[in-house]
């Protein structure tokens, strides 16, 4: 291509220029003298034809209708690609040699290859221009969600420390059946004097064996740091025959749980039972309003609902995106402007931000 576009470029340069002074300047041709007035004036029109046709409007057309446009290109351009390949290959191979020689280094190869960045792209794209976005091939969905699986960190994941049920050792058994049957949960974690001590679960099966204390039922369980990929995780987890880990922070402490039904769920989206909790809270108030809990993803978000919130890897939800700009947890009625989006708190925990609406700001 680039060969292509140097040969066009030279061809244009040698026959423009006597165009461009038959039609402007015939006069040149009787008396054969072209003068800086003649010269200067021929640059200007050929650069700004150069710069319409073969820069602005191919790049604005195939940014607008890439793949359409491929599709009609992609045979003449395999023409011009055989054509142009014995003198791009001696043209390489004099510039291995050169480089080699005179400066001691080798050309770096490139590698044609369709990487996983540019194949999520076209899924994003195929996706977006489909009509029935609801009925969308699950295995697309699942393909798609295998591209970013082993870019996940465990604290992308995980159950956070604030939402973890667990009881203390000496808890009695009576405590820990009423735990059960209130959350419907399977395992309960079991930590020593504080949370940032979790030393183990108990499997609701344990129960039927009728213990005496929680000690002689209690099950190990694995710890796992935030930085960790979840396709390690995963592997640690099925290597140890172990379903559950501890997160911790870079300090030791606690800073949540992840299972592997957790990590199995990026994959194949929500696996839900019976006793699963309904979704985190979101409402659709109108085309530019809407109301959220706070402990909604931001990607989620964006991608359901086309926003354009900002993304860092310094927070992974809404709420954590306003504390992350306000540096603090707002109180209730509190407005905050973020790009174009003005987010005000509708209610506030003790220690969180519960619920927030969400509207878009005119840019006028």
């Amino acid at each position: 291509m680039l060969l292509g576009n140097n040969i066009s470029l030279v061809i244009y340069g040698i026959f423009m220029g006597d165009r461009i002074i038959d039609f402007i300047f015939p006069e040149v041709n009787l008396n054969g003298t072209i003068d800086f007035k003649i010269f200067f004036i021929q640059t200007i029109i050929s650069t700004l034809i150069i710069l319409l046709t073969a820069e602005f409007f191919p790049k604005v057309f195939f940014n607008i209708y890439a793949n359409a446009l491929m599709k009609y290109f992609t045979f003449p351009a395999t023409i011009f690609y055989i054509l142009f390949y014995p003198l791009t290959y001696m043209i390489i191979k004099v510039t291995d040699v050169i480089l080699i020689n005179f400066f001691n280094s080798k050309s770096e190869k490139t590698k044609l290859l369709f990487s996983k960045n540019e194949l999520g792209d076209y899924i994003d794209q195929q996706l977006d221009a489909s009509q029935n976005k609801d009925n969308v091939d699950s295995e697309i969905e699942i393909f798609k969600n295998a591209l970013d699986f082993s870019d996940l960190k465990t604290r992308e994941v995980m159950l956070p420390r604030t939402e973890i049920i667990a009881v203390e050792l000496n808890s009695s058994i009576k405590e820990i059946k009423k735990l059960f049957t209130k959350t419907g949960l399977s395992k309960i974690l079991v930590y020593k004097k504080t949370i940032d001590n979790i030393i183990g679960y108990v499997h609701v099966f344990e129960i039927f064996k009728k213990p005496k204390q929680i000690a002689s039922i209690l099950i190990p369980v694995g710890f796992v740091p935030e930085t960790m990929p979840i396709s390690i995780v995963l592997k640690k987890l099925i290597k140890q025959r172990k379903s559950i880990a501890i997160v911790l922070d870079e300090y030791g402490g606690t800073s949540g749980i992840i299972t592997v039904e957790d990590i199995i769920e990026e994959l194949f989206g929500e696996i839900e039972d019976e006793h699963d909790k309904i979704g985190f809270h979101e409402k659709f108030i109108s085309e530019n309003e809407y109301e959220f809990s706070a402990r909604l993803e931001v990607d989620y978000l964006n991608q359901k609902y086309n926003l354009k919130l900002p993304v860092k890897e310094f927070y992974e939800t809404l709420g954590g995106l306003i504390v992350n700009v306000t540096e603090k947890i707002p109180k209730k009625g509190t407005k905050i402007n973020i790009g174009n989006y003005q987010i005000e708190i509708k209610s506030v925990l003790s220690t969180k931000i519960d619920i927030v609406i969400l509207r878009l700001i005119d840019d006028d």
